[in-house]
């Protein structure tokens, strides 16, 4: 798999992955490469930063701390510029669906409340997922508190 940060003609950024520099080429070509932001199609690579290694080790990260997670309302079955979502994208978003609830307790709307109970130290830290508003998420992001928002796809058996 290659890496690409990508640009529209409208100028924005974004970042995509592809099998290699030819399927890149071939999609982009036949208008399958999509801006997510505009929807343009006229799409090309944008200049990246190399990783670089070094012979030096680099220190272990340290482990994130539990995150709260906001499954983004509603379900979003379409993409920028009104088509469908391609079948490869729903199946991942759908995985994750599935990670998330194998891994992570469902706190319901309690999720602002159950996230500042972690933080504090008054609950058990783990992953949690729930419903939380725009206000909620904007009070715990000025808390400290990190929420993800991912968009809830149906349940790949459902």
């Amino acid at each position: 798999m290659i890496h690409y940060q990508l640009r529209c003609s409208g100028a924005h950024e974004f970042d995509g992955w592809f099998k290699d520099s030819s399927s890149f080429d071939q999609q982009a070509r036949r208008g399958l490469v999509e801006c997510p932001t505009c929807g343009d199609v006229k799409v090309e690579r944008a200049l990246m930063a190399p990783a670089v290694s070094t012979r030096a080790a680099a220190p272990e990260p340290a482990p994130e701390p539990a995150q709260a997670v906001v499954p983004a309302t509603p379900p979003v079955p379409t993409v920028a510029g009104g088509g469908r979502m391609p079948a490869e994208l729903m199946a991942m978003l759908q995985k994750l669906r599935a990670e998330v609830e194998k891994n992570c307790d469902y706190v319901g709307p309690d999720l602002a409340e159950e996230a500042r109970r972690i933080h504090r130290g008054e609950a058990d830290e783990r992953g949690i997922y729930g419903e939380a508003t725009a206000d909620e998420a904007e009070a715990l992001a000025d808390e400290g508190i990190e929420l993800r928002q991912l968009p809830w796809v149906p349940r790949a058996d459902g």
